[in-house]
């Protein structure tokens, strides 16, 4: 596993790199933002671990400029543990959230978590899916609508496809949790809506009249059959 890490707490650092190469993975630290992207740049990575306070700006910023020009999944390391925090960092991209103090083994474990749910989207499957204008390009990652590419999160992507693969199901938020984001999420049911929210601004030409995506009150969501 190759691993961005933007972290100024040299500290905590030292402390896990030791424990995170044993286990196989290559660990690139910096102390800001500015030198996580001029990194970016210049190579890729499977995951990045960003601190929610760096010296240079929030890596709530950097987070959405990942997501925005690579779509590397990202999870959000902070001492901020209450569940506001959490809502706010998946609203903006984030794959998943760990609070600090964190177990070495548990950080390793969401890691591997959340590169399952993006590495499930990577397995060899030529699967193509049409909803309407949409098109969803399983093998390769992409979505795009009237031909044009639209970028989504991993964890947006998974959800799309989720829904689209059986069009008119309705999902519980439970359901959702379970498909795209994982165990670590139960309790958290609320967080798929941020994710519903933040998909819908992509993909409808009216978010606030959704053709693609819709609510059903009491239960959840489904794909709907969208005219033309």
């Amino acid at each position: 596993m190759k691993i961005l890490w933007v972290e100024d707490e040299q500290r905590i650092v030292d402390d896990v790199i030791p424990f995170l190469e044993e286990e196989n993975c290559t660990i690139t630290h910096v102390l800001n933002s500015t030198e996580a992207i001029s990194i970016l740049e210049a190579d890729r990575f499977d995951i990045l671990l960003v601190d929610w306070m760096l010296p240079d700006r929030p890596g709530t910023e950097l987070c959405r400029e990942v997501q925005h020009r690579w779509q590397t999944p990202v999870i959000m390391l902070t001492a901020k543990s209450d569940e506001w925090h959490k809502v706010i960092a998946l609203e903006i991209g984030a794959d998943d959230y760990v609070s600090k103090p964190f177990g070495m083994r548990e950080l390793l474990a969401r890691m591997k978590a959340v590169l399952r749910r993006s590495g499930s989207m990577k397995q060899p499957n030529y699967e193509l899916l049409q909803i309407h204008t949409l098109t969803i390009d399983i093998a390769r990652h992409e979505v795009r609508k009237s031909g044009y590419l639209i970028s989504l999160t991993p964890t947006e992507f998974e959800l799309l496809v989720t829904l689209a693969k059986q069009p008119g199901r309705v999902y519980s938020r439970l359901q959702l949790i379970s498909d795209t984001l994982g165990d670590s999420y139960f309790g958290f049911e609320r967080t798929i809506d941020s994710h519903i929210r933040n998909l819908r601004h992509k993909i409808e030409d009216d978010p606030s009249q959704p053709r693609f995506i819709i609510t059903v009150y009491g239960v959840g969501y489904k794909l709907g059959q969208v005219a033309g």
